[in-house]
């Protein structure tokens, strides 16, 4: 059994080509997941494997449409989580609001920190 046995990949709709080439990368075949959108806009996950007590790396850029991305990450991160995956690592190429991570004027919020516990919150442990 190799260490790549206990090991899942997984890609939200964020950039799925850049989760596919690292997975052919390290050998590793691309985690089966589906995710999609109703007619009403709400984003459906389902996992179509088991990944108990497994490493999960999602793999989810943040771009184009940027809310649509990030609830994807929030609620595959919640799936793992209640699918009890070992550890959730989210690989995250570009981070959303990743300028606002400081208060830099009066009546400002940190969007960045806000991210970061929401993903948190969603399931992400590393």
């Amino acid at each position: 059994m190799s260490r790549f046995d206990e090991m899942r990949i997984f890609s939200g709709n964020g950039h799925p080509a850049l989760a596919q080439a690292i997975c052919e990368r390290i050998g590793v075949p691309m985690g089966d997941a589906t995710v999609t959108k109703f007619v009403n806009e709400n984003i459906f996950v389902k996992l179509n494997e088991t990944v108990r007590e497994k490493d999960v790396f999602v793999i989810q850029s943040l771009c184009s449409p940027v809310n649509d991305r990030i609830m994807e990450l929030l609620i595959m991160l919640d799936t793992f989580k209640r699918a009890s995956a070992g550890r959730i690592t989210a690989v995250i190429p570009y981070y959303a609001y990743g300028r606002t991570d400081k208060k830099d004027q009066p009546r400002v919020p940190i969007t960045a920190r806000l991210m970061a516990d929401m993903i948190q919150v969603a399931g992400h442990t590393r």
